[in-house]
């Protein structure tokens, strides 16, 4: 038996790698989330000032079915590169890439030069780099942790992913409005520095065994379920055509559905796997029932406890989703699987964007909410009576015990 000093520091929780990968994170996604809020906003006056309004809801949609179209043809290779290569180097190069997108669409904004196409163009560029940044950092935080704390670990990093929804928006508002939409992008590319600080004081992954080497190298499939994403692609819409609300305002919004988030991902790292399955229910019928309030809301107040019931239930079933796949993956195939469990979100996401901004032109988009959360509602009482204990880990939990 070893003495405390004799333990290695992963079994700390949290240690200095993890605690240094997390500020760095916080700092950079801040950033992403401010910039996801302006590019919103200026793409509602780009399609203005190119007389476009009656496209509105494909061209707000527009860029996510570039980005994901790309993710699609790309995230086994992407999951791929996370397994055989060093996750590090792969974050660090999707970061510099990432800076010069966010620099060239700021100085564009700055000139009043930005149009649609510069977007969608954007959009699918930052694709490539998205198919390989999601893997290796989803399979990057297990790494460095002991293998009990895994699970805290991804509670974790989804709390600060989430929590910093309560900043990056709100300030992007202010920005926007004060300030003007350039200086969100501006800041944005600087967030990327701090977590390529933070990836260069991390330690190189520890060299597994000769099986699991060769498992890296090897070609795998895997399969999952596709999700059902609404309020991400129609938000900007929402809050100018129907709240007619300013950029603080939307900004305010969304730190709203941060908030909620913040709170889903706080109730994960409190919760047993014997009570997944309750909040696995309890998300989905705060999902639905929010989408239903958002289709009926009448002012900032009433939409702003919405998104924030919304954000609950869609954090909590998304963050649950994350942490059983985790758990689940062997090491040496994490960045595969990663690969896989994200493109279940964002491969499906640009195919629900063109749908969503496409019944949003012919129907309004209260009545896209309205029905959206009747399907919502349908999808997820098939996947819960169909896979039940398989969904919420308690069928595995049981025979682990055994």
């Amino acid at each position: 038996m070893s003495s405390p000093a004799e333990q290695p520091a992963a079994e700390r929780f949290p240690n200095g790698p993890f605690t240094r990968y997390m500020i760095g994170e916080g700092i950079s996604m801040t950033g992403t989330w401010m910039q996801g809020m302006a590019l919103g906003w200026v793409m509602t006056e780009v399609v203005a000032r190119e007389g476009l309004q009656r496209y509105e809801g494909l061209l707000q949609a527009a860029p996510h079915l570039a980005s994901g179209l790309v993710m699609l043809l790309l995230f086994r290779l992407g999951g791929a590169y996370a397994d055989r290569h060093d996750k590090r180097y792969i974050l660090q190069a999707c970061q510099l890439a990432q800076i010069v997108f966010a620099m060239a669409i700021g100085m564009l904004v700055a000139q009043s030069a930005l149009q649609t196409w510069h977007i969608i163009v954007a959009a699918a560029l930052l694709g490539v780099s998205s198919s390989f940044e999601m893997p290796a950092a989803a399979a990057i935080v297990p790494e460095l942790v002991a293998k009990e704390n895994v699970a805290k670990a991804i509670s974790v990093d989804r709390a600060v992913f989430h929590a910093t929804r309560l900043v990056g928006p709100a300030a992007a508002g202010y920005l926007v409005g004060r300030y003007g939409a350039e200086w969100a992008f501006y800041l944005n590319a600087a967030s990327f520095v701090a977590l390529m600080v933070a990836l260069a004081t991390l330690p190189r992954r520890p060299q597994g065994t000769a099986e699991e080497e060769q498992k890296r190298q090897g070609d795998h499939e895997a399969n999952t379920l596709f999700v059902f994403p609404v309020i991400i692609v129609l938000l900007p819409l929402y809050a100018k055509n129907d709240l007619h609300a300013n950029p603080q305002e939307m900004g305010l919004l969304m730190l709203c559905s941060g908030l909620g988030s913040v709170s889903g991902s706080l109730l994960i790292m409190t919760l047993s796997v014997a009570r997944r399955r309750l909040a696995i229910l309890t998300g989905m019928i705060l999902a639905c029932g929010a989408l239903v309030s958002l289709s009926q809301a009448s002012g900032l107040l009433w939409a702003g406890g919405s998104l924030v019931a919304l954000a609950v239930g869609v954090s909590t079933l998304v963050g649950l989703a994350n942490t059983i796949v985790q758990e689940r993956s062997p090491p040496e195939l994490r960045g595969r699987v990663s690969a896989v469990a994200g493109l279940s979100f964002f491969g499906f996401l640009p195919f629900a964007a063109i749908l969503m901004g496409w019944m949003t032109d012919l129907f309004k988009l209260r009545n896209v909410l309205l029905g959206s959360s009747l399907c919502y509602a349908l999808i997820g009482l098939l996947v819960m009576l169909t896979l039940g204990s398989k969904v919420s880990g308690e069928k595995e939990a049981a025979e682990q015990r055994e």
